[in-house]
Order: C-alpha cells, then sequence, then structure tokens
C-alpha cells in the first residue's frame, strides 16, 4: 500500500478549505472564542482525511461519528450505536450486535445494520487506499441480518476484536455513491456524532458545532474548533493570550502556566513512546552489534528526568513498564563500558576523531525529527550525544513528515506510537515485517522470523496466556535485535481554562489531541456556574 497511517502524525492534511458555516479563521479569536458555549482548543497535528473510510477515527472517539462502541474514562468498553456489548461464540469466531435504535446520520437518514457492513467491507477492498487496513485482518465477513443486527464472523478468535468496532460508521446512502479514496465524503463527512463538520482549513483549524438531534443530547458547547498549531512555542503563546481555551503542550512549555489560577494542567498516562527507527538497509544502523549498542549507550532515565521533567518513563519497548503485558528483565541498563566493548568485539574501532570505523564504513548516520516539535527535537540531541560517548555519530536533521517520509529506508527516523487497547494494535505494525515499508508501518523494516511468528500467534489465539507468552517472546526478541532504540513513554501534558466542568483525561494512544486529552468528552461539558 502506498497510503500513509494516520499513527505517524504530523503529516499535511488534504488541500480543502470548507467555509460552509465557519465562524473563525486562522486567529480563532473574538466572539467565536470566548463566548460561553464555545471552546478553542490547540493542537500540533491535523488527520490526512476525515473519512472513517481511510482511517479516521479509528481508534474511537472522532466527535462526527460514533462507532458500535466506545469507551469511558477508564478506557472500558461501552455501547454507542450498539445497544449492549457484543453477543460472542464458545468458539471466539461470531460476533453479533444488536443496534441502538432511532439514531440518524446528520443529514436526517436513519442509521442501519447495512451502514455497519458497508464500512467494514469498504475498508477491507483492495482498491481503498487505508493503510490500517491490517488492523481488520481477522474478519472473515460481515452481513447485516436484519436492520438492527449485524454479525462478525473471524477468521480465527482474535481476542481483542470487540476493542476494533469503536471504528466510526460511515453513512452508505452517502458513501458509497463516491470515489473512496478521493470523494467528496472525505472531507465533507456525515455522521451520526455529537459534532457536525462546519469547517476545515488545511494548516488553521477544523471547525465543529453541535449536533442538535445527537442521539446522545445535544452537547452544551455548541461550538468546537481544533486549531493546528504545529510549533509548541507559538501554541504556548497563544494560549497565554486568550487565543485558545486549552492546548497540549511540553512539559518545559506547561511549566509555565503552574502559577496561573485560571487554568489547569491535567497529566495524561499515556502508551505514548518515542523511539529511534535502526533501518535495516544502512550499513551502520543495520549492524546488530550497533544496535546493541545504541540501546546500551543511551541514558533513558536522564531523558525521563531532563526531558521530561519526570512526566513519563523510560521505554524499553512498546510496552510500558506498569503494564500487565511488560515482560520483566527486559530492562536495559545504561552501561556505556558494555556498548563500548559489543563495538570492540564487533570491529568498530574508533578513528582518530573518536569516530568508529569497520570496513571502511563509518559509524555514523542521519536522525531526523519533525520541526516544530520540540520533544522530539529535544530526544534527538541527547540521543545523539549518548551515541557519540559510544564513538557512534548521529547527525541530527529537522524536515516535515513530506521531507522524511521518501528517506525512511534508509535514514533513522526519532518516531513515536503506541496503544493503550491491545499490544496487537501498535506492536503488530511496528514489528511485522510484512509491513516493512508499508507507509508508517515497521518503519524500521525490521525482519525478525520468531518476532513475525509470536504476533501471529498473538492475535491468532483466544487463549490469554498464549498472548502472553507471544508478546514476551517479542519483547525478549527486541533485546537480542533491537530495530528500534526505544526511549521513553511520555505522559501528555494539557493546559486548560478553567470555565469548563467535564474536562478529564483518559489513558491514551500516541495518536493524540485529536480523540483524546481533556476535550475526549467535550460532548458532556458543561459551563461552570459562577
Amino acid at each position: 500500500m502506498t497510503a500513509r497511517t494516520i499513527r505517524g502524525a504530523a503529516a499535511a492534511a488534504l488541500a480543502a478549505v470548507l467555509t460552509t458555516g465557519a465562524t473563525a479563521c486562522s486567529n480563532p479569536s473574538g466572539p467565536a472564542a470566548t463566548a460561553a458555549d464555545s471552546a478553542v482548543v490547540g493542537i500540533a497535528t491535523e488527520p490526512e482525511t476525515l473519512s472513517p473510510l481511510l482511517g479516521y477515527g479509528k481508534d474511537g472517539n472522532s466527535k462526527i461519528f460514533d462507532g458500535l462502541l466506545t469507551h469511558d474514562a477508564d478506557m472500558k468498553l461501552k455501547p454507542a450505536l450498539a445497544e449492549a456489548l457484543p453477543e460472542v461464540s464458545a468458539d471466539g469466531r461470531t460476533y453479533t450486535y444488536r443496534l441502538r435504535q432511532g439514531v440518524k446520520f446528520s443529514d436526517g437518514e436513519p442509521f442501519t445494520a447495512k451502514d455497519v457492513e458497508f464500512t467494514y467491507r469498504t475498508i477491507l477492498d483492495p482498491r481503498t487506499n487505508n493503510a490500517s487496513k491490517t488492523e481488520l485482518d481477522a474478519i472473515e465477513s460481515v452481513t447485516a441480518e436484519a436492520p438492527d443486527r449485524v454479525v462478525f464472523t473471524l477468521k480465527y478468535p482474535y481476542a481483542p476484536f470487540a476493542e476494533r468496532t469503536v471504528l466510526p460508521i460511515a453513512p452508505a446512502h452517502v458513501a458509497a455513491g463516491q470515489d473512496v479514496n478521493g470523494g467528496e465524503f472525505t472531507t465533507r463527512p456525515i455522521g451520526t456524532g455529537p459534532y457536525l463538520l462546519t469547517g476545515w482549513s488545511k494548516g488553521e483549524k477544523i471547525a465543529f458545532r453541535a449536533n442538535p438531534s445527537y442521539w446522545g443530547g445535544e452537547p452544551a458547547v455548541k461550538k468546537f474548533t481544533m486549531a493546528v498549531i504545529k510549533d509548541d512555542d507559538v501554541r504556548a503563546t497563544r494560549l497565554r493570550s486568550g487565543e485558545l481555551d486549552a492546548a497540549i503542550l511540553p512539559p518545559a512549555l506547561a511549566r509555565g502556566f503552574a502559577a496561573d489560577k485560571t487554568r489547569t494542567t491535567y497529566a495524561a498516562k499515556t502508551f505514548d513512546y518515542r523511539n529511534v527507527t535502526l533501518p535495516t538497509a544502512h550499513a551502520v544502523t543495520g549492524d546488530t552489534a550497533v544496535r546493541q549498542a545504541l540501546d546500551l549507550a543511551v541514558d533513558r532515565r536522564a531523558m525521563v528526568d531532563k526531558l521530561l521533567d519526570s512526566a513519563g518513563k523510560a521505554a524499553y519497548g512498546p510496552v510500558p513498564t506498569d503494564s500487565p503485558w511488560f515482560t520483566p528483565g527486559t530492562e536495559r541498563a545504561h552501561d556505556l563500558d558494555r556498548a563500548k566493548r559489543l563495538l570492540d568485539a564487533a570491529g568498530w574501532r574508533p578513528a582518530a576523531d573518536g569516530i568508529r570505523v569497520k570496513d571502511g564504513v563509518r559509524a555514523s548516520f542521519p536522525l531526523w525529527y519533525t520541526t516544530g516539535d520540540k520533544i522530539r527535537q529535544d530526544h534527538t540531541l541527547a540521543f545523539a550525544s549518548d551515541a557519540k560517548k559510544a564513538g557512534i555519530e548521529v547527525r541530527t536533521e529537522a524536515g516535515t513528515w513530506e521531507v522524511i517520509e521518501p528517506r525512511m529506508k534508509t535514514d533513522a527516523v526519532l518516531a513515536g506510537g503506541g496503544s493503550p487497547a491491545d499490544p496487537d494494535f501498535d506492536q503488530y505494525l511496528l514489528l511485522n515485517s510484512a509491513l516493512a515499508g508499508d507507509g508508517f508501518n515497521n518503519m524500521a523494516r525490521y525482519d525478525n522470523p520468531a518476532v513475525d511468528r509470536a504476533l501471529t500467534d498473538a492475535r491468532e489465539s483466544g487463549d490469554p496466556a498464549v498472548r502472553k507468552a507471544a508478546y514476551d517472546t517479542v519483547q525478549r526478541e527486541l533485546v537480542k535485535n533491537p530495530g528500534y532504540v526505544f526511549l521513553t513513554h511520555i505522559d501528555h501534558l494539557y493546559v486548560v481554562n478553567d470555565k469548563w466542568d467535564g474536562p478529564g483525561t483518559q489513558v491514551e494512544p500516541h495518536d493524540h489531541g485529536l480523540g483524546s486529552g481533556p476535550w475526549w468528552n467535550v460532548e458532556h461539558w458543561k459551563p461552570k456556574q459562577k
């Protein structure tokens, strides 16, 4: 596939500017931003599309759409368009959903099981450019057995399948008649969600208004705007000036609001990691000894303390150390001496300038990070400093994803990922060799047969013990041959004006700001009583 996934975030949005009903321009200040019934939040990234058929909102909480299920504050599944959690057959291969009655799309047409069938079948169609369709690989068939009942039959007992049904449902009566990859629906979506899209200006904002006919009740926040501000400093400045009601900020900038009595800082625990890709196609990063040495040379604890102001934890793989899926014993201590010994034994010898050389190849490679992202920049510089102490030169480069993506086959990238829903959700896309070079999936082109087998065993088993053993294998293999150097798991920090009752946080994935953040439940916010 050539389509890119949303999880690489910060990719450019479609070149579309919608004007119908838009209430604010590039500077969302003034009445539209400060009225008691409106909220403007600053986010760092924007999606490529607003069509769930192409991946938008695939992890739920898309505001425009609903899934069959959704998550509560504790990330437990609860019904949304389904009236209850699914009935699951004894063999774990059949999921039956009974649908909520009386739900309509924002154009007034009724929602039925046919829309569910259409959505999933369209995503799985080879002609659909949805780079995340591998996540639905377990589906053998989806059938609308009645207007209020849909049945999924799986190829194997995929344990976390219910989590996949938070995926937004698209209206068949609208989207079926369009080009799925480039039709109007990708920028002018119609859904069943609590908000209606009123405008999307590339690189500026995504604007919504409350859906007065929402089945869950019309939201009190009547106008909701996501201001797209990629630069962290600019986002903080606009929050301080009053142009924004809330924003996501890196720790150093969030700290500047600590004494502000009119705002609250929310820290969301996450599965969001930062790592360095080690492309197998590069003569240096493809060398196992170099990978192992870099994994030992990096000082993760210092990164957490100094770069994150302790708002996070050291990362040794995609699974946080406090998760029940983490494999004890796979932590790697900062050990520069051992890193040097590994390089010496593998024939990487220091030259006169201290940088190692093997068979005429200099231990040097570029490491890219996204422009304007202070957290990635700080991690990149710290990683380069630690690597140099081991005799490896890391040349840091900044650019947009448009600049970085064509270089990912051979150049290292300061990347991110992570999903709290299930280990399969992130690890299969991150490490499966069959997905090497598939957009932002398996960016390092990692190829480890033992990992491939374990990932398949884990997703095709309904036995928790089998799944745990498989993910233990994955984590141990990453110690032996780290295709990525995992650095930190980051707590997301948000600063929010104290004019609303209702903001709070969930355990968050890598993709944040759009469907997560304190506004994950903005449809339930209420103005504070003075």
